[in-house]
């Protein structure tokens, strides 16, 4: 049956209702138009790395450098708007400078077969060292004014980010659908020999994936970053463990091979919910990482179970 194929998103999508009507119970005012906004622009650049981080899960990798990467690319779109590059060119720029961090990491997984946990540590101290160094730890300040918010205004700014952060969710999911770079992915996290024999590069596609994974935590460092009229040098702590939460709430499965873009955002909001709620409903936020951390294992349980019952069902009769 189709709803059998949207089980795991179905249970994420089941829990996040289920906290949606907890709260709503609780604490009416939670669905105020003006916190809906503020969850939105909150979770859009943890919406775009999550995309990302899908991607690079169903090739059977991770990546938990982005944090770095995103503070990284945060500081670099406030130092160039200052230094006077003009705001249609700090796009390009930031897909630009998030790629080549993405393909030192690609490199090193996908060419020399390094493992990516190993690799992605490393470059998470690294990168973050390395900015600290560099800033001393100061915030990229006196900014023009036509940074924040794009100089667009704040009401057409807020759009502008939600809209880029859903279009993007929209182009993947259809990309993964419909062509073979998106086949690609999930054959080569399934099983890389069998996708090598069927003509298909795992390192091509191990690489592109983690620079495909720097530039969307570029775009969406620049979309963080002009929100506000400063620019933090301390940006993304914590944000790799957010993506990587997200993705495996969705129902991707940590092992790579397995996944949907819809439940990541089901993830998303999910995860993304529950800090807010808690301060709606009373509860002392201190809370959200316990009651995130449940969650997070109760997906891993289930995807385990759910596996364990899927490899029965299709292992012949009487082994």
């Amino acid at each position: 049956m189709k709803i059998n194929r949207y089980k795991r998103e179905l249970s994420a999508l089941l829990a996040y209702a289920a906290v949606l009507i907890a709260v709503g119970v609780m604490a009416p005012s939670f669905f105020s138009g003006g916190n809906l906004r503020d969850l939105a622009l909150n979770n859009a650049p943890v919406l775009l790395i999550s995309i990302g981080m899908t991607m690079i899960i169903l090739t059977g990798e991770i990546d938990i450098s982005v944090g770095s990467q995103f503070a990284v690319a945060t500081v670099a779109a406030g130092a160039l708007a200052k230094a006077g590059v003009p705001i249609l060119l700090l796009l390009p720029c930031l897909f630009l400078i998030g790629a080549v961090m993405g393909a030192v990491n690609g490199a090193l997984v996908g060419w020399l077969r390094l493992p990516s946990i190993i690799v992605t540590l490393a470059m998470l101290v690294a990168w973050r060292d390395a900015l600290r160094w560099t800033t001393g730890g100061e915030w990229v300040q006196n900014l023009p004014a036509n940074f924040q918010w794009f100089g667009m205004g704040q009401g057409l700014g807020q759009w502008l980010i939600v809209i880029v952060a859903v279009a993007v969710l929209i182009f993947f999911i259809w990309t993964l659908r419909g062509f073979s770079a998106g086949r690609a992915l999930y054959a080569v996290g399934s099983d890389a020999e069998a996708a090598r024999l069927a003509g298909i590069e795992p390192r091509q596609v191990t690489f592109a994936v983690f620079v495909l994974m720097g530039a969307l935590v570029g775009l969406a460092a620049l979309l963080n970053a002009v929100r506000f009229s400063t620019v933090p040098s301390n940006a993304g702590i914590g944000l790799e463990l957010k993506a990587v939460a997200a993705v495996v709430v969705g129902g991707t499965a940590i092992t790579g091979g397995r996944g949907r873009l819809v439940g990541t955002l089901i993830g998303v909001a999910l995860l993304g919910t529950i800090g807010p709620a808690l301060t709606f409903v009373g509860v002392n936020p201190f809370w959200e990482k316990a009651i995130q951390g449940a969650i997070i294992l109760a997906a891993l349980a289930s995807d385990f179970v759910l596996g364990s019952v899927e490899r029965k069902r299709a292992a012949p009769q009487g082994a």
